[in-house]
Order: C-alpha cells, then sequence, then structure tokens
C-alpha cells in the first residue's frame, strides 16, 4: 500500500450533498473514505457509500455494530452486499462470532472496536471495567485474532503493543492529531507519524482534514507525513 491508500478519512457530516462537496474539494488526494453514524442516520449514507465504491473509492461503514447475534448477523449480511471493505462491530467474542456469520461468502473485512479513543483508563472503571485502557485492547486483540476477524480498531498507544505480542490483525487507528493540532474529544491520541512507526495500517483522520481552511492541502500534508514515517 502507498501511504496515501493507508489514509481514512472520516466522512462525518450532516448530510450526504455536505459529504459529497467535500469528496469533491479532496479530489484525488484521498482514495479511501469511513461514512459513520451521523452520515447513516442523517440519510443518504449507505447510498453515497455505493456511488463512492462505484467510482473506485474504499469504504470502510463505521457501525460499531452491538446487539443479540441474530441482529448482528443480520445486519452484517445487510452491510456486506455494498461492497466496503470494513465494518466495525464491538469487539464482544459473542458479536464478533455472529458478525462473521453474516459476513460469510463476502469480501467485507470486519475490524473490531476495541476501546475507543475518547476513553481513559478513569472511564473504563467509572463503566465499570476491571481493566485499564492496554489491558483491554490486548485481551480484545487476542479474541478478535482467535476468533477470525481481520483486524482491530486500537489507538496508536496501543499498536506497539499488538504488534510486539505478534498479533497479524490489520490494525486501524483513530485519534490522530498532527503534532500541536487540538485533540477535542480524544484522549489516546497520536501524530500520523508516531501511529505508522508503531504499526499502525490505517490511519482514521477527521476533524484536522475535514475542519481545517484548506482540506485538500491538509490530506496532503497528512499523506507526506505518513510517507515520512513510514
Amino acid at each position: 500500500m502507498t501511504p496515501r491508500d493507508r489514509l481514512i478519512v472520516a466522512l462525518d457530516a450532516p448530510s450526504a450533498d455536505a459529504a459529497r462537496a467535500l469528496v469533491a474539494r479532496l479530489g484525488d488526494s484521498v482514495t479511501f473514505y469511513k461514512i459513520g453514524m451521523e452520515l447513516i442516520y442523517g440519510g443518504g449514507g449507505l447510498a453515497l457509500a455505493e456511488a463512492l465504491i462505484g467510482e473506485g473509492k474504499r469504504i470502510f461503514i463505521d457501525l460499531k455494530l452491538h446487539d443479540i447475534p441474530h441482529t448482528v448477523e443480520r445486519a452484517t449480511a445487510q452491510i456486506a452486499t455494498l461492497g466496503a471493505t470494513f465494518l466495525t462491530v464491538h469487539a464482544y467474542p459473542q458479536t464478533m462470532r455472529a458478525a462473521l456469520v453474516g459476513a460469510a461468502g463476502s469480501n467485507l473485512k470486519l475490524l473490531g472496536v476495541t476501546v475507543l479513543t475518547s476513553a481513559d483508563d478513569a472511564d473504563l472503571a467509572e463503566a465499570g471495567y476491571a481493566f485499564g485502557a492496554r489491558a483491554l485492547v490486548a485481551r480484545r486483540a487476542a479474541q478478535a485474532e482467535a476468533i477470525g476477524l481481520a483486524g482491530v480498531v486500537a489507538s496508536a498507544a496501543e499498536a506497539a503493543t499488538l504488534r510486539a505480542e505478534g498479533r497479524r490483525l490489520t490494525l486501524v487507528c483513530p485519534g490522530i492529531r498532527p503534532a500541536g493540532g487540538d485533540a477535542g474529544d480524544q484522549k489516546r491520541v497520536a501524530t500520523p507519524a508516531r501511529a505508522i512507526a508503531e504499526g499502525a495500517d490505517y490511519l482514521v483522520i477527521g476533524r484536522p482534514i475535514t475542519g481545517a481552511a484548506e482540506p485538500r492541502a491538509a490530506a496532503e500534508a497528512i499523506v507526506a507525513e505518513m510517507a515520512a514515517a513510514a
């Protein structure tokens, strides 16, 4: 993969029209897009995903599925018909197994969401977890690999640990912020260069690109930083 192909831009827009306008501004600087809850629930997100796939873009459907096994299986089967590259499910063993059944026979790759990058150890303790972020990510990654998922979503802070453990999972890292950038609601963050150096396969970046005055220039700068770190 080229550094450009490893960049996934989050199309967190209020409408399909707004997302389409952003795609037009980014042009060929971006080849891979994430479409998540805001755009899908706002209407037109899945249709846009199909259209972009038809135009040669790769698409990551980020719905973080988690429900009873039957619902997860059937929802995954529906998403599998779109031609997307990735779909996220929460990395609970029961959920991951159900999603694998739903994706059977398709090219859809499943990613288990380990611990959201907006959470730290204190947040996990408040929610009743016995593990801190690093330990919980390691546990869920091991389960995802044993169950047969293609990869996991984790912060770059855990990427090096997972690589050191010999995990052959695809590692997709959100919470990426350029040096000096505003972390916003993210708590476990890293620069593009650090994330690549730590072993990330793909970087998911939203606001530092989509909120920039010149989104294309911002995307190109991040690709250049990724290339220098590779």
